[in-house]
């Protein structure tokens, strides 16, 4: 990495740590010390039109703290909550508020909604769970610290990853419970941690030490470890190896996974072996789709790699420094937001930006959801938003 951008990644990852006891808008200060605006959009040729379906306003979205409250899609509803302790269920196709819950938590974690429950984790270190059909509350847990990330749930067991490195599993008929597994906590990691991923009979995982694990599903035990990256450095900031995005499923059935300072990597999800990786940085993560992988990194950089060669197949650079959400492969496009709240469409193909929209005008930060063609998106205010692509 050059001095150039370890200066402006450095001074972007202490904003980042800061953020929560400041609340200042980091995006100001970057530019200024490091003498880069975000990249202005330039005029696209559209070559699809994105239809608003509807807009539903859910509590103060983000909050003040940089929280990551992304929604969830179960059946045919969407599923969101607002920092303010707002939890909203909505009709996916149309729109209509089927049940709004109003609780006195502070929301840090959310929402993660399957198998008829809808669970939240909160500031002071508690899970929420609900039922999907009228939003009454199930039952409400106690874990071992703040959850920044959705938990996770079969139906039969519940699953929540804290700051404090640790991943808990819960009953999901009365949130007992039933086991722990820790990890190692660097002395210095960003806001934010991976949401896990239940899959048959054992859990995916990653944490603020690089590494991904996978433990079993009934007794929490540890099954295979992977690392993705490697501190180096003298300073904490430079040995940051933070997995803070989410842990996808590739087209094979294969775990994607990226850390910052370290690599985009594809890894067997029963044996935890590394299938191929190629040195990548991001805190947000990826997306998979046509056979690619795609990676937003920490510059801005929008990058689609084909598994198994280390050079990218394109690269759109029209979105340095415009602070990128979690990417999005759904249909043909490639979706990502940014600070001032627009959702980009790029084509996977050739990495196109073919459509754009503004949803919220404080940003977008949450990892989007898709049905088909239809695209959900979170802004930072509050506005969920159900968008068509054609």
């Amino acid at each position: 990495m050059s001095s150039r951008v370890r200066r402006a990644t450095t001074t972007l990852l202490s904003l980042l740590m800061l953020l929560p006891l400041a609340g200042c808008g980091w995006l100001d200060i970057f530019s200024k010390e490091d003498g880069n605006e975000p990249m202005r959009l330039e005029r696209i040729n559209a070559q699809v039109e994105i239809d608003r379906l509807w807009r539903v306003s859910v509590g103060n979205g983000q909050g003040k703290k940089y929280n990551v409250l992304r929604p969830a899609l179960s059946g045919n509803r969407v599923f969101a909550a607002g920092n303010n302790g707002e939890v909203v269920a909505v009709q996916a196709d149309n729109g209509r508020v089927v049940w709004r819950k109003r609780t006195k938590q502070v929301i840090t974690g959310g929402v993660g909604a399957s198998n008829g429950l809808v669970v939240v984790g909160t500031e002071n270190s508690r899970v929420l769970a609900f039922a999907e059909d009228d939003g009454r509350e199930l039952w409400s847990a106690e874990v071992s610290s703040e959850v920044l990330a959705p938990p996770a749930t079969n139906g039969r067991i519940v699953v929540v990853q804290t700051v404090d490195g640790r991943l808990t599993g819960l009953d999901a008929a009365t949130g007992r419970q039933r086991w722990i597994y820790e990890s190692d906590v660097p002395a210095l990691s960003l806001r934010g941690t991976s949401a896990p991923l239940i899959l048959e009979n054992f859990v995916i995982a990653a944490f603020a030490n690089g590494t991904v694990v996978s433990v079993a599903t009934d007794n929490g035990t540890l099954r295979w470890e992977q690392r993705v990256a490697i501190p180096t450095g003298r300073s904490d900031i430079e040995r940051l190896v933070d997995i803070d995005g989410p842990i996808w499923l590739n087209e094979s059935g294969q775990i994607l996974v990226t850390a910052y300072q370290g690599y985009l990597a594809v890894i067997d999800a029963v044996t935890g072996q590394t299938r191929w990786r190629t040195e990548a940085s991001s805190w947000v993560g990826n997306a998979s789709g046509f056979g690619n992988a795609y990676i937003a990194d920490e510059t801005g950089n929008v990058r689609a790699f084909r598994v198994g060669q280390d050079q990218p197949v394109w690269t759109n650079g029209s979105l340095l420094r415009r602070r990128l959400s979690t990417p999005l492969g759904f249909s043909n496009y490639l979706a990502v937001g940014d600070f001032e709240g627009y959702v980009h469409l790029l084509s996977q193909i050739d990495g196109r930006i073919v459509g754009r929209t503004k949803v919220d005008g404080k940003g977008l930060r949450a990892p989007m959801i898709a049905q088909g063609n239809t695209l959900y998106v979170y802004g930072n205010g509050g506005s969920l938003v159900a968008l068509r692509v054609r």
